[in-house]
């Protein structure tokens, strides 16, 4: 789940999150992250900044729960992905080129939500290690599942996952992707996933 303030079972308070959230996606977007103020978000709302801080202590936990909001719609695309009636390499693949395209389009394409994204990393928000141990459990699901059917070799999900995870972090992680766009010379996204899926194989 994503690491917002506590919003109970009031609803009220929960539009008014989401609101205040939704705005500030948009400054963010729009302004980046680094020009947008609390007051900015205010008064594209029609409230006062005072109000905006019954909600979030500061445009640091406003930035932090988007970028949950961000991550937690990566993870439901893993999930989905995840219990796909096909075989364990097919799922391995589809989510790890669809997490490649998701970062292309989400974090690199739109220079403004890079940067929100290059500042959560910068800071090591716990919302990233949460949401990297949520990937990483997924994966070992759907290579123990290979296991069991005899797709891959007989080892540790749960190792093997984190393996899976360093060799293709060049197409999940936001900096890195953008720094291997450039380079001629390294290998295409389905060549570097191939050669994943065959490791597990040995």
């Amino acid at each position: 789940m994503l690491d917002l303030p506590d919003v109970g079972a009031d609803p009220v308070r929960q539009e008014n999150i989401t609101r205040i959230l939704d705005a500030a996606e948009r400054l963010f977007r729009h302004y980046g992250y680094s020009k947008t103020t609390v007051a900015d978000i205010a008064r594209d709302l029609g409230m006062s900044t005072a109000n905006i801080y019954r909600f979030f202590g500061s445009k640091t936990d406003i930035h932090q729960a988007l970028c949950g909001r961000m991550l937690e719609q990566s993870y439901q695309m893993a999930w989905t992905l995840r219990h796909q009636p096909i075989s364990a390499s097919e799922r391995l693949r589809a989510y790890t080129m669809a997490q490649y395209k998701m970062t292309l389009e989400t974090m690199l394409d739109e220079q403004k939500v890079h940067e929100m994204v290059v500042i959560a990393i910068e800071r090591d928000w716990h919302v990233i290690e949460k949401h990297i141990d949520r990937i990483q459990d997924l994966i070992a699901e759907i290579i123990a599942e290979g296991i069991a059917a005899g797709e891959f070799a007989e080892q540790d999900p749960q190792v093997a996952s984190k393996c899976y995870g360093a060799a293709t972090v060049n197409l999940c992680h936001p900096q890195m992707v953008a720094q291997c766009l450039a380079k001629t010379h390294q290998a295409k996204p389905e060549e570097l996933i191939e050669f994943a899926i065959r490791a597990l194989k040995k």
